[in-house]
């Protein structure tokens, strides 16, 4: 299908979209960024609700800051960097909305949050609310466990600036020396290194309150004036170039984050009560305007209620849920015959990531007729035991490579020092394919057998990172299949050797093969609701921009092709505008869990889903991941994997507890329960899975 309804489009590297669109897409296109302000409202969303743990209340209030500061290091970075009336305009609503969400955030928590727990006996003290014998047990802490580990400076003509780390709050001070008349400004930094909430007999007391009530000592004989706490948010976008050698890439990505803490300043927040000459100061020095200030009347950094959020209050938290083994691999001493024996399609968390993919690595490094262990390695995380297992196998002697991405924003340091690991331990390590992220999510396994070499694969959605498997609703395919396996050997010598582009006839592997192949499978539902036959389109993904798999959607929605769109993030398109997307449906899914997982449904010209064609892989169907990096989507071909996916598929398309549905004004608008007697309905997807799970245990 050619796009040229989207001439007009153009796209950088990172996915930014002008908006002078065409005159097809205008009418159904929604703003990526805000969409994604959208998405971070309904976290937020989950903070406010009444039905929702207290406890985890207070954590989404955490996520929706965690998500912000993302937003403006990534997003509202490069939007800054252009003056075009487009952006200027985008950068103003992004503002306003902003300030709408965080006049909310701060509302939720001094209103509703801090009072209901203190009901609960968890009280948020500040400084001036502590008793007389709170402010002495504090300033006894302060000296011992606070004071030491704080750099009181002051910068003046004579002092120099100080460095102020990127998401650092600091605490700032008009100073006065009575000796020698002098007026300069002080600062101390708010360790992030240190608790952030100090509990007492009181309650808790933010760390920088603390700080505030005995900042006197610091200043022995000076006079504090002025007090303004302040946080500021750095550029994370740092300009490289790439060069062939992964030496040479190496040293490029360690320079980029040595970089990235000296980027320029593009947020700075304030406290109530900031004091205008303090203010003015920090908005000069860093070459600033008043749209890259945000005054805020709560808290600055939210992201410290992950600590309240985690005390040990069972009753105010959702009920502990912990994986369930694979009914396929539970009680069978060999993985991999269980896995010769059938596909086996797992869902996490609800089934055991550790049970599964851990074990399938291990077993592999330890197995006498392993040959070879192959990974892709994306976002690793520090607990991983995929390191210790893969170095266990390149001791043993078996062949180890893994493509490490180190170009994984925010975790370069971490994936390189596991790169750094392996390497040490004889494991082959590349960093992937010049130009593109690898992204994909494969495992390989070759095995000496009697009939001679056989290969296993792992493909997944999700990051061989066992923490957030507990948090992220993925998937993973084990299979044995020759039409897979053939494809995924294939990828590593492509990923590994840096040959041509990889023929694989079964997998889709973007940059190559992935958009053709959607772009194909829906002109098919076209063909067949022409020709009388079903058709129907369900795609469950994170995010949706891509404009000309959006074209091709609003093509088959004229032809009356009904598409369900299952976006958990931003998603582009306006669903039902009519004689373009009235026939498309789009919903989010918000809750415990975080829905990571990519599924893709075709009818295929049958009535029944699970007859028609299902995939699952790494890739959103965005500009980037489909032509900026190496994903990987493989077909799920075994009937009970298919059954699988449309329950899943079916309980979330049923859901009116967790779900939200976007209207053709480019509104969410949050689902209520209709009294059915349908447990996907009224207790939402997450719950319904594990209960689900647990009954399938049980059975």
């Amino acid at each position: 299908m050619q796009a040229t309804a989207v001439a007009k489009v153009s796209i950088g590297d990172e996915g930014v979209l002008n908006r002078e669109l065409s005159g097809t897409l205008a009418g159904v296109w929604i703003d990526r960024d805000l969409g994604w302000l959208d998405f971070n409202d309904r976290v937020l969303a989950e903070a406010l609700d009444s039905r929702t743990p207290l406890l985890e209340r207070v954590k989404f209030l955490a996520i929706f800051t965690s998500n912000l500061d993302e937003f403006f290091m990534k997003r509202v970075a490069i939007l800054r960097k252009g003056s075009d009336p487009d952006r200027v305009a985008l950068l103003g609503e992004v503002r306003a909305r902003l300030i709408e969400s965080l006049n909310r955030q701060a509302d939720c928590f001094r209103n509703q949050l801090v009072p209901e727990l203190a009901a609960h006996g968890i009280h948020l003290r500040k400084w001036d609310e502590l008793s007389p014998t709170g402010k002495e047990e504090l300033s006894r802490y302060f000296d011992s466990e606070i004071s030491p580990a704080l750099t009181p400076l002051v910068f003046d003509p004579i002092h120099a600036f100080p460095f102020l780390a990127n998401l650092s709050t600091s605490l700032a001070f008009i100073l006065e020396d009575p000796r020698k008349e002098t007026v300069s400004y002080a600062r101390v930094k708010v360790p992030a290194v240190l608790k952030q909430w100090i509990p007492v007999q009181d309650g808790f007391v933010p760390l920088y309150e603390v700080i505030r009530g005995n900042i006197q000592k610091l200043y022995a004989g000076m006079k504090l004036s002025g007090t303004t706490m302040f946080r500021l948010t750095r550029d994370a976008e740092v300009e490289t170039h790439e060069d062939e050698s992964d030496e040479a890439l190496r040293e490029i990505v360690q320079e980029q984050v040595r970089l990235r803490r000296y980027e320029p300043v593009i947020r700075l927040e304030f406290g109530a009560g900031a004091d205008p000459s303090i203010r003015q100061m920090l908005i000069d020095r860093f070459h600033l305007s008043e749209r890259d200030v945000y005054d805020l009347s709560g808290e600055l950094d939210y992201t410290s209620l992950f600590q309240i959020a985690s005390l040990p209050f069972p009753a105010l938290r959702d009920p502990t849920w912990n994986p369930l083994p694979p009914a396929a691999f539970e009680d069978v001493a060999d993985i991999f015959s269980a896995i010769r024996a059938a596909d086996v399609l797992v869902h996490h968390p609800y089934e055991s990531f550790e049970d599964s993919v851990e074990r399938f690595i291990a077993d592999a490094a330890s197995d006498p007729e392993t040959v070879a262990v192959k990974m892709t390695a994306y976002r690793i995380g520090d607990d991983t035991p995929f390191v210790k297992s893969l170095v266990k196998a390149a001791e043993g002697g078996k062949q180890v490579a893994c493509a490490i991405e180190i170009k994984a924003r925010f975790d370069e340091e971490r994936n390189l020092h596991w790169a750094a690991e392996l390497e040490r331990a004889g494991a082959h390590v590349t960093f992937g394919v010049q130009g593109l992220k690898t992204h994909a999510k494969l495992a390989l396994v070759v095995r000496k057998e009697a009939g001679g070499l056989r290969s296993y694969v792992h493909i997944g959605t999700g990051n061989y990172h066992v923490r957030t498997a507990r948090l992220y609703a993925d998937l993973g395919l084990f299979t044995a299949n020759p039409l897979v396996t053939r494809d995924v050997v294939e990828l590593f010598h492509h990923l590994t050797g840096h040959s041509q582009s990889p023929v694989c006839p079964t997998l889709l592997v973007a940059p190559t093969s992935i958009r053709n192949r959607l772009l194909e499978l829906i002109a098919r539902e076209v063909a067949n609701k022409q020709a009388g036959q079903p058709a129907r389109i369900v795609a469950k993904m994170n995010q949706l921009e891509d404009p000309e798999l959006i074209e091709a959607l609003c093509h088959a929605s004229s032809a009356g092709v009904p598409i369900e769109l299952i976006v958990r993030g931003f998603c582009c398109l306006k669903p039902g505008v009519p004689g373009r997307t009235e026939n498309i449906r789009v919903r989010s899914i918000i809750g415990r869990f975080l829905e990571h997982s990519r599924i893709f449904h075709f009818a295929a010209g049958h009535s029944e889903p699970v007859q028609g064609d299902f995939y699952i892989g790494s890739a959103d169907w965005m500009y980037r991941n489909l032509s900026k990096r190496i994903e990987v989507v493989t077909p799920i071909l075994a009937a009970e994997g298919k059954e699988k996916l449309w329950r899943v598929l079916d309980i979330i398309l049923r859901d009116r507890r967790q779900a939200w549905i976007l209207n053709p004004e480019g509104k969410y608008t949050q689902l209520e329960n209709d009294g059915r007697d349908d447990e996907a309905a009224a207790r939402g997807t997450h719950q319904t899975l594990m209960s689900l799970a647990v009954r399938s245990a049980e059975s």
